[in-house]
């Protein structure tokens, strides 16, 4: 059957558990960024269909610059370090951080 716990033991376990993650704001950027390119966009923005090349990849002088998932950004690694390099930038330079996706385009 069951065992009891004493209440002492109970507060060490609950304890122990850790702290829970506070919300990072980069993170909430980046989740909400994709959110609204997913709202404008059935493909990656920054995928050229003729070439199936990544224009982000380009940027960054990488030797392979074909897109690994087919223009899908879901979850793209590299349009989310791109996404956290810009909340960096926005950061680093004082400008106001964009709200949606097509803001981020002005100040490219």
């Amino acid at each position: 059957m069951g065992s009891k716990i004493s209440e002492e033991e109970l507060n060490k376990v609950l304890s122990t558990e850790g702290p829970k993650e506070k919300a990072d704001p980069k993170k909430k950027w980046v989740d909400r960024m994709l959110k609204s390119a997913s709202k404008y966009h059935k493909i990656c923005p920054y995928y050229d269909k003729k070439t199936g090349n990544c224009f982000i990849k380009q940027l960054k002088f990488m030797k392979s610059t074909k897109c690994d998932r087919d223009g899908k950004f879901e979850g793209c690694p590299v349009l989310i370090s791109y996404l956290e390099e810009k909340y960096d930038w926005f950061k680093q330079s004082g400008q106001p951080i964009p709200m949606d996706f097509r803001d981020l385009t002005l100040f490219a």
